[in-house]
């Protein structure tokens, strides 16, 4: 299980642009991104697989058009349950606190995508650990 893809925003509802490395601030987020504050919701995730899946030979959907921060492979993040805690990299941990979402109305992704598969597929978790994590790391499941 890796991290292929980290993407930032500086405004929510919008196309987040890809990143090699980014500072996660314990309880709050990617260090600059819309989504980061004192809430639940400070870090999403999606599948590789996922992503891919929606692609076609005549619309390509990239990282971060679902506005995930952390696009990841070999995780099935629609399985994880809340509560779930898991290592990025060598010092960030996190705990899963919300598995889907409710999308209030039509935001850039859907128009951009034609769908969003954050409200069915997206997991968000709480910075409990912070570091900085790397396209390429390590992701674990802790026990």
């Amino acid at each position: 299980m890796k991290i292929v893809s980290i993407a930032v925003s500086k405004k929510k509802g919008t196309v987040k642009k890809c990143v090699d490395q980014a500072e996660l601030i314990e309880n709050h987020g990617i260090k600059d991104d819309a989504h980061a504050g004192d809430w639940h919701r400070q870090l999403s995730f999606l599948a590789h697989e996922s992503i891919q899946a929606l692609s076609t030979k005549d619309f390509k959907i990239g990282f971060g058009d679902f506005a995930e921060n952390v696009a990841t492979i070999g995780i099935d993040w629609k399985s994880q349950k809340i509560g779930q805690r898991i290592t990025l990299g060598d010092d960030v941990l996190v705990e899963v606190t919300q598995i889907g979402k409710e999308c209030h109305k039509r935001c850039a992704i859907y128009y951009r995508t034609g769908d969003c598969i954050m409200p069915k597929e997206g997991v968000f978790a709480k910075i409990l650990n912070g570091g900085i994590i790397k396209v390429g790391d390590n992701i674990a499941l802790v026990n």
